[in-house]
């Protein structure tokens, strides 16, 4: 569909003003589409600073020091450690899943695979390859700039 798209918007020549301003609609929803597209990619980096880390784990072992206090001679060791052992699995358990957010390209168990941009890329080579058009790739497999 969009190379059939694009094949027809590069004869259009509009005259009218209504046709120019249908033309300018449907460049601006390709531009904010594109632009979406930008937002969601940068938006999968790992966005948490690391003095966010620093200040977590601080508050983590304040916390933990808080539940010690709480300790008592009359109670058993096995109900002492039931109540610390709650709070720090919990706050563990936390710290993972923020480490999760904040880097979810990776192989395992709640990682994000780049299906969807693999699908794109193919749909990109085979529209290319439908109009024939040729693409000179500034950078090379690893991403490094081509000599010009």
């Amino acid at each position: 569909m969009g190379v059939a798209l694009f094949r027809t918007f590069q004869t259009v020549q509009p005259c009218t003003n209504t046709q120019q301003s249908a033309y300018d609609k449907w460049l601006d929803q390709t531009s904010a589409r594109e632009e979406a597209r930008r937002d969601r990619i940068h938006g999968a980096v790992g966005v948490i600073p690391a003095t966010l880390w620093i200040v977590l784990f601080f508050i983590a072992a304040v916390i933990f020091v808080f539940t010690l206090f709480f300790a008592d001679r009359g109670e058993r060791a096995v109900v002492q450690g039931m109540l610390i052992g709650s709070v720090v699995s919990v706050m563990a358990a936390l710290m993972l899943l923020l480490y999760a957010l904040d880097d979810p390209f990776h192989n395992g168990v709640g990682g994000l695979q780049p299906v969807a941009m693999e699908r794109s890329l193919r749909m990109v080579d085979e529209a290319l390859g439908t109009i024939g058009a040729r693409v000179q790739f500034p950078c090379d497999a690893l991403g490094k700039p081509l000599p010009s």
